[in-house]
């Protein structure tokens, strides 16, 4: 058992820690800007240019842009959180993380939304959007669809199960109680 506390506190096992937390940060900006950026881009367009100006393909453009641009800031927030921190608290955020069967769900959720859209909006409204915006625009509407469903279910009592996180032994740098 002393073996994996070794191998918990070299620097690739950090590294580790710390790469899973920037693909979480950046699934998580994904999924966010892509709830955000639809009503936002049409509450703007239709304040400021009317409906005259407005089309479904400059929503779906800026919802799959809100969503590169939520992966790339959630990324780089994360890595500026956690590449500079305690390497034992980066540790306990990852398996908090990876327990954490609500956010898994949700991912879950949007990641089906995501491909589901990606292939729907494309089909059905073919000819009203660039193929590009389509698919990736689609992408991003049916991303923000599965955060909806996924809280849709808890708010209807099918809450995702809470697992217990099991005990973990204290690290090298604190005392034995």
């Amino acid at each position: 058992m002393t073996d994996n506390f070794a191998v918990a506190a070299t620097p690739q096992a950090h590294a580790a820690d710390v790469e899973f937390l920037v693909r979480r940060g950046m699934t998580k900006g994904y999924q966010l800007m892509s709830l955000l950026t639809p009503p936002l881009y049409a509450t703007f367009a239709l304040s400021r240019y009317g409906r005259a100006q407005f089309s479904v393909n400059r929503l779906l453009r800026a919802t799959w842009i809100g969503g590169v641009a939520g992966t790339a800031s959630g990324g780089a927030f994360e890595y500026a959180r956690t590449v500079y921190s305690n390497p034992d608290k980066v540790r306990v955020r990852r398996i908090k993380a990876a327990y954490d069967t609500s956010s898994i769900r949700a991912d879950d959720h949007s990641t089906i939304g995501g491909i589901l859209f990606a292939v729907l909006t494309p089909a059905v409204i073919w000819k009203r959007a660039s193929t590009v915006n389509l698919i990736l625009g689609g992408a991003g509407v049916g991303s923000a669809v599965g955060l909806f469903a996924h809280h849709a279910r808890t708010i209807t009592g099918d809450p995702a199960p809470v697992v217990r996180i099991p005990e973990l032994p204290p690290t090298p740098t604190e005392p034995i109680p």
